[in-house]
């Protein structure tokens, strides 16, 4: 399979070493610096494009990508609130092509279904209040992350006493602490710590008078989401429209 990558850095650079030792070749690679390169021949000859950027830019590299007429994989978050709905309409109805997911780990989209599971029969026990903490390098530029948002819409989903996820504290990098500490009963706080070079920890935790019970994913390194992508890479290479982790995986 022809693989272009846009956006070649930590990310970028593990999913090129996965996808050759997979036996893929990488046709195009686009960065900052060479953004011409989304109307070369190389670019256009790709069966899918992997995308792992920022929030500021993703939308445009969708754009661009969809225009050269190649399919796209996108790992970018902090974007689906102002273009969500057109970027869906644009692959249900005008023929493009994206695998979107907030994150790419085989452990998060297990984790993400004993989420679900567990809220499912939380609902069931209302002495039991529900929040989250995110934990992320200083590099990340949304808080809270894609896959905390993600996590939270599958536990509202599933408790009816929660009707909206809000923002909680923001640990910043240089310790300092910002935002909410009092919440509505309905809603579920979601909070944010910025350290290090922390890949990625995500922790649910239900908490009662009696007791407390807390599930967590800690990623460990990168490879787990770059292998993710390259997964999701080569399901898309034979489906179209508007996809996602519940169509590669469905647990």
């Amino acid at each position: 399979m022809k693989i272009a990558l846009i956006g070649y850095g930590k990310m970028g650079k593990e999913i090129e070493k996965i996808a050759i030792a997979r036996g893929h070749e990488i046709v195009s690679i686009i960065d900052i610096n060479n953004q011409e390169d989304f109307n070369s021949e190389a670019f256009k000859s790709a069966d899918v494009a992997i995308e792992f950027t920022n929030p500021t830019v993703a939308y445009d590299n969708y754009m661009k990508t969809f225009a050269a007429g190649v399919k796209l994989v996108s790992g970018s978050t902090g974007w689906m609130d102002r273009h969500g709905e057109e970027v869906k309409r644009l692959c249900t109805e005008g023929g493009k092509t994206l695998f979107w997911s907030s994150n790419f780990s085989l452990g998060v989209a297990i984790f993400s279904a004993v989420n679900k599971y567990l809220a499912k029969i939380m609902n069931n026990f209302p002495a039991y209040d529900v929040s989250m903490v995110e934990t992320h390098h200083i590099h990340k530029v949304d808080a809270p992350s894609g896959t905390a948002i993600t996590l939270a819409e599958g536990i509202l989903e599933n408790i009816d006493r929660k009707d909206k996820w809000v923002k909680g504290t923001l640990v910043a990098p240089d310790g300092s602490v910002s935002g909410n500490t009092v919440y509505a009963p309905d809603e579920l706080p979601v909070s944010s710590v910025r350290e290090g070079e922390v890949p990625g920890i995500h922790t649910i935790r239900y908490d009662s008078e009696a007791d407390s019970i807390s599930i967590t994913h800690d990623a460990k390194n990168r490879k787990g989401f770059a292998l993710g992508a390259v997964l999701a890479a080569e399901y898309t290479a034979q489906h179209e429209g508007f996809l996602g982790m519940n169509d590669l995986f469905q647990f």
